[in-house]
């Protein structure tokens, strides 16, 4: 029996943290880009990419939202940086039930960074004028038969475990009443 396997092209955001000056340039143009309409407003709360930022010290470091995960981390280390103490969680890309970094500011949905699809580049590195996030592409093989949930089945499960099943299908079917 043989396995088949396809091939694709997996795009990968780079980051060079010595080169991140804080402008937050990424964020702003990340939070247009996915405002609806597009580009009509800016919220850097609805960015895709979040700066850490200790301007203190000089210290800005770029991160792009990744997978939501359903339970928090065990992962508590500490990271001393130039002599201040970061915790792990300060670094991840995750989106998880214990922060609300990388949720959708009014409905808690998770954010995950989806490199500004149809677009030919992720727009925060277009717009990075300092160098400090760059793409590359490589080719994967993973399993033809794989099957992943999609966006929609991991945003309404969300929302059922912080407003409950019930509450979730009194409003859809609300909102689907009137239609």
């Amino acid at each position: 029996m043989s396995t088949e396997t396809k091939k694709r092209t997996v795009k990968t955001i780079n980051i060079d943290a010595d080169k991140c000056n804080g402008c937050r340039a990424c964020e702003v143009i990340c939070s247009s880009f996915h405002a609806a309409p597009r580009y009509s407003s800016n919220n850097p709360a609805r960015s895709r990419v979040r700066v850490v930022r200790d301007p203190l010290r000089d210290i800005y470091i770029p991160l792009y939202a990744g997978d939501y995960t359903e339970s928090e981390c065990m992962g508590r280390d500490k990271f001393i940086i130039d002599g201040k103490e970061y915790d792990e969680c300060g670094f991840c890309r995750t989106s998880c039930p214990s922060r609300d970094l990388f949720r959708e500011p009014d409905s808690g949905l998770p954010l995950k960074c989806d490199l500004c699809d149809g677009e030919p580049e992720p727009l925060c590195v277009k717009w990075c004028l300092v160098g400090a996030l760059s793409v590359t592409e490589r080719e994967v093989e993973e399993p033809a038969e794989e099957t992943k949930r999609g966006e929609l089945e991991i945003g309404l499960e969300s929302l059922a475990r912080r407003f409950g099943a019930d509450k979730l299908l009194d409003t859809v079917a609300q909102i689907t009443k009137g239609r």
